[in-house]
Formats: structure tokens, C-alpha cells, sequence
């Protein structure tokens, strides 16, 4: 059973950081394609970004590119989300997703609050 735990997630100040991290376990963030979505309140969730199985990286929003930055680690199998000036617009609840390429499969975790304060 795939299971993903997000941690991370706070209140900080305007041109703060934070650095969101997902545990995966049931099968290895190499084997995975990994994502970050985010869900504003009264928003629909949206894709972040997302690093593939093979690697590559893809950031949904001109607005987080430059400021957010995805990465693995498959010693640990964890993927994390660094964000750097940090704004109130991105204020949301993160979530982390497992998709098994080509299957359809996917495993979300259950979120982590940003709260992002002027």
C-alpha cells in the first residue's frame, strides 16, 4: 500500500521559507512520477510542479518557478518542495502525489498547511 506523509507546512511571514517534505512508503519515489498540488480555500487543487520517474522537472506556474524547487531523495524516498519568497497568494493546504506512470495509478497524502502572512 502506498502511503505519503507531508511535513513541513506553517505559518510564516512574507519573503519567508519553507521546505515541505513527503515520506512515501509501498514503493520508491524513483519509480514514481511526484508531484505538489496545492488547494487555496474556495480554490480548485492545482499542480505545483512535479519531478518524473525519469527525472525531469516540470513547474505548473510562472508564478512559483524561480521561487519553488522539487527534488528526491531515494536514499531516504522522500521528495521535497523548497520555497523560497514566499507570498500571501501562496497561501494553501500542499498536498504530495504518486502517480505509477502508465497505470493510472495515484496515492495523495493528506496535506499540509502554508499560511503565508503580509
Amino acid at each position: 500500500q502506498v502511503q505519503l506523509v507531508e511535513s513541513g507546512g506553517g505559518l510564516v511571514q512574507a519573503g519567508g521559507s519553507l521546505r515541505l517534505s513527503c515520506a512515501v512508503s509501498g514503493t520508491t519515489v524513483s519509480s514514481m512520477t511526484m508531484g505538489w498540488y496545492r488547494q487555496a480555500p474556495g480554490k480548485q487543487r492545482d499542480l505545483v510542479t512535479f519531478i518524473s520517474n525519469d527525472g525531469r522537472i516540470y513547474y505548473e506556474d510562472e508564478v512559483v518557478r524561480g521561487r519553488f524547487l522539487i527534488s528526491r531523495d531515494s536514499l531516504k524516498n522522500t521528495v521535497d518542495l523548497q520555497m523560497n519568497s514566499l507570498k500571501p497568494e501562496d497561501t494553501a493546504v500542499y498536498y504530495c502525489q504518486a502517480e505509477r506512470p502508465f497505470t493510472g495509478f495515484q496515492s495523495w497524502g493528506q496535506g499540509t498547511q502554508v499560511t503565508v502572512s503580509s
